[in-house]
């Protein structure tokens, strides 16, 4: 076997060089053609701003202000329904149900005899009440015309039922329940037969042509949106886009925190595709403001920390901590650790975030750091002898270590007999990192 020149190296087992023997901690040194071999590449840190499409889930939810309910004046029992199953469309004045309640017969027979000493008093809405004639006396009866009028309608009688009872001057066997206003039946508490109670409610409705939808976000993707943003309720089973609009109203906290409840307001509603509790996608453009930021396959991010491996010479990359910020499809926030200008490592990061956790100095290394090395530890300590992976000729891990012809690749230390079988491992290593990355294996 060919002798090669040995040059200082840590009991690590790092790639040394004249140039790179005395380096920082956790630093990594590894020469242009390694560099080439291993496929890293580096990229500048940049100042940039991107916008993103946040995607959430929403759920829709009736206007507030268009939710009608329909309640009961008196005390009584149902006689019919009609149509009046949740989610059936109704308009305004449509038939729903009809009940009796013995207090409709006193306060008819009183509007009866008052509209009889009133000629013409009756409009065409059965509310507005011009007497033919002048005087005190017809003033009185207009009075009580109208007095009878609001006790009918406090009753739960409609404007076109006391209109009928002008008309037909007949006592009314039932007093309608009727729609107030074109919408969706939300909500049916009532059926034929059913006695009831004064202030009992019998049914709910809704007006949808215009909607809420209610979408949940996380705290620190709320800081970028504000009230009138556009928005996009998306249903994609129809292919169907809606405008809508952030509400001005103030968010509402989710309980245990971290997340809020938006609501966005939706004009249109072609068709009424929009019903309550329907989920539905939410596009919210979102302009994220100018930052430091690098490409996201730069970021090694463990959960508890994260870290980058910055140029600091040609041929030495070393760990820097950063905290992290928004995050885009090509482009994350470092807030802070890093200038602009600075190059950072952005391919094959795993294989210097290894090399250098291995050259961490066991004294004092972070929680990360001491897990990885003290599954690295025992096996090492207790290795008299190994053999080379590539060519399989017996390898003494000690002098392996001292040339530098050593690899730890997912915990596991390899010792190499010389250089050129630890670079035909290396390309073994990177071209099967290759297959599986093209495989969609993490």
């Amino acid at each position: 076997m060919a002798l090669e020149p040995v040059y200082a190296a840590d009991d690590s087992g790092g790639v040394a060089s004249p140039a790179t023997a005395q380096l920082p901690e956790g630093a990594v040194g590894i020469d242009g053609a390694t560099q080439r071999l291993l496929g890293i590449r580096l990229a500048s840190v940049e100042r940039s701003g991107a916008t993103l499409a946040l995607r959430v889930v929403g759920r829709v939810a009736p206007e507030d202000t268009r939710v009608y309910r329909i309640n009961a004046g008196v005390d009584g029992f149902i006689r019919e329904t009609f149509n009046d199953s949740v989610g059936e469309p109704v308009k305004k004045d449509q038939r729903l149900a009809t009940y009796y309640a013995p207090d409709f017969v006193a306060a008819a027979s009183g509007f009866l005899a008052a509209t009889e000493r009133v000629p013409g008093s009756v409009g065409r809405d059965g509310a507005r009440f011009t007497p033919e004639f002048p005087g005190t006396l017809a003033k009185e009866s207009v009075r009580s015309v109208q007095g009878y009028t609001d006790r009918l309608r406090n009753l739960g009688m409609g404007d076109l039922q006391i209109k009928k009872v002008a008309d037909t001057r007949q006592l009314p066997e039932s007093v309608d329940v009727v729609s107030p206003v074109d919408g969706f039946i939300l909500a049916r508490n009532i059926s034929p037969g059913q006695h009831f109670e004064h202030y009992s409610e019998f049914y709910r409705v809704a007006d949808l042509s215009r909607v809420w939808v209610v979408a949940e976000v996380f705290e620190q993707e709320a800081a970028y949106l504000r009230p009138g943003a556009p928005a996009q309720v998306v249903l994609r089973d129809q292919r169907l886009r809606l405008p809508a609009q952030i509400a001005s109203s103030l968010p509402q906290s989710e309980t245990g925190g971290g997340s809020i409840k938006l609501r966005l307001e939706v004009d249109q509603n072609p068709g009424f595709v929009l019903r309550p509790d329907m989920l539905v996608d939410i596009e919210l453009p979102v302009r994220l403001p100018s930052a430091v930021t690098v490409p996201p396959d730069a970021v090694v991010d463990s959960g508890a920390r994260a870290r980058l491996y910055v140029q600091r010479s040609e041929g030495v990359f070393e760990p820097r901590a950063v905290e992290t910020g928004w995050r885009t499809g090509d482009r994350v926030e470092i807030r802070r650790g890093v200038q602009p200008g600075e190059r950072v490592v952005v391919a094959a990061t795993f294989l210097l975030d290894s090399e250098s956790r291995l050259k961490a100095p066991a004294s004092g290394p972070p929680p990360e750091r001491a897990s990885t090395q003290a599954a690295a530890r025992p096996h090492r300590a207790a290795a008299k002898s190994a053999a080379d992976p590539v060519c399989g000729m017996p390898v003494d891990p000690v002098q392996a270590a001292a040339s530098g012809n050593t690899l730890v690749h997912r915990g596991e230390t390899y010792f190499f007999c010389s250089r050129t079988c630890k670079e035909n491992f290396l390309k073994k290593l990177t071209a099967s990192t290759a297959k599986r990355r093209g495989a969609g294996d993490d």
